[in-house]
C-alpha cells in the first residue's frame, strides 16, 4: 500500500476505489498514511468518497447487468450470499445503500440493489451519504489520534 501512499490524493482515490469493488484492501490505511503525512482534509476527503462511491455504484452496475458469472468472477461474491442478502433487501428500498460503507455486507447490498434494479438515483444519493459519513468519521478520528501525539 504504500505505493498508494506515494500518489497522494490519486493513491487514496484509487485505494478507495478498489477497496469498493474486487479487492480486500483497506482504503483507511492509505487515506491515514496520506493524511499523517500532512495532506490536507478536503481533498483527503472527496477522493476518498469518490473514488468508494464510484467503486460501489460500479458493483451496482455489475448487479445491474445481471450477469450471475461476472458477479462471482470479477466481484468474488458467493451467490448464496447474495441471494440471502436480495432477500433482506426485498421491501427495505434503495434507501438501504445508505449501509454500502459496512464491511463484509456492502458490496453485497449493493449488487444486491442492481441485481434487483432499484431506483438508480435513490441508490446513488443515498451510497454518496453512508461513504461520505464514513469517511468523515475516518479523518475525524486520524485527525483526534495525530493530535493526541
Amino acid at each position: 500500500m504504500d505505493f498508494l501512499i506515494d500518489y497522494g490524493y490519486i493513491g487514496v482515490f484509487i485505494a478507495a476505489f478498489l477497496a469498493a469493488t474486487v479487492l480486500p484492501l483497506s482504503s483507511e490505511a492509505v487515506l491515514a498514511g496520506i493524511l499523517l503525512a500532512g495532506a490536507s482534509y478536503w481533498p483527503c476527503m472527496i477522493a476518498a468518497t469518490l473514488g468508494n462511491f464510484l467503486g460501489a455504484m460500479t458493483c451496482y452496475w455489475v448487479g445491474l447487468i445481471g450477469k450471475i458469472e461476472w458477479i462471482e468472477k470479477y466481484l468474488k461474491i458467493n451467490m448464496d450470499k447474495l441471494l440471502n442478502i436480495q432477500n433482506w433487501l426485498k421491501g427495505k428500498g434503495a434507501w438501504i445503500g445508505f449501509f454500502a460503507f459496512l464491511p463484509l455486507v456492502g458490496d453485497f447490498i449493493v449488487v444486491g440493489l442492481g441485481l434487483m434494479r432499484a431506483n438508480l438515483w435513490i441508490t446513488a444519493i443515498s451510497v454518496l451519504l453512508g461513504k461520505s459519513v464514513r469517511y468523515w468519521l475516518w479523518i475525524e478520528l486520524v485527525f483526534k489520534a495525530k493530535g493526541a501525539f
